[in-house]
């Protein structure tokens, strides 16, 4: 059951119009935002900010991302609710849980190995059974499991990286930072044919990079 203070609820509500009127039009994005309690996902210092359009910091250089970037990125999936999703560097795992909402499997991957464990605590505590998690940079995706319909990245690379685009299914739509000091959100979509479609930025973000382990 989930544990809410006194408010909490409409300020998660208020946040939710908020996205609304930022320019997040998907309903089941805006629901699912309605449905995830982010308070569970950031530090309890940092509880009573929960439900402010903001980045909050989390163990070991993490971050919690800003509410309507995690939106943004959603609502550019274009997800019906069927779709295998890989969700690269799911940190806290509010993300993935947003993803348990509006897809019908998701991979997480983490290098951080208490950071996984703990978002996989707080999402098996929301009684989600849709995922799949594994602990590593994600710099190769996760072959085991592929083709993936969406792809979602919340860490940057100078440029995307091969083994994301090898791994999406025809037609399948891929979001990350791109960049170094400088980044954009970047939108991939394969072609229904397996040809790729031109990459569109859709504007400027700031994320922690994405972790290349040697040899990978």
């Amino acid at each position: 059951m989930i544990s809410w203070q006194p408010g909490e609820q409409d300020r998660c509500l208020a946040l939710k119009e908020e996205l609304r009127t930022m320019g997040i039009h998907d309903r089941r994005v805006l629901a699912a935002f309605g449905r995830v309690p982010r308070h569970l996902f950031c530090l309890p210092e940092h509880r009573p900010l929960a439900y402010q359009n903001q980045v909050l910091p989390l163990a070991e250089g993490a971050t919690l991302s800003e509410p309507f970037v995690v939106a943004a990125m959603l609502q550019a999936l274009r997800l019906q609710g069927g779709e295998r999703v890989l969700d690269v560097g799911s940190g806290s795992g509010f993300t993935t849980a947003l993803l348990c909402e509006l897809a019908g499997a998701v991979y997480a991957m983490e290098r951080l190995p208490e950071l996984l464990q703990s978002s996989r605590e707080r999402i098996h505590q929301l009684g989600y059974q849709n995922v799949r998690f594994r602990c590593g940079d994600g710099w190769q995706g996760w072959l085991e499991h592929f083709p993936y319909n969406a792809i979602l990245v919340s860490a940057a690379a100078p440029s995307i990286p091969p083994a994301f685009l090898d791994q999406m299914a025809p037609g399948g739509r891929l979001i990350m930072p791109v960049g170094g000091q400088q980044q954009w959100l970047r939108l991939f979509q394969a072609a229904e044919d397996g040809a790729s479609l031109a990459p569109q930025d859709l504007f400027a973000v700031r994320f922690v990079p994405l972790i290349r382990e040697a040899g990978s």
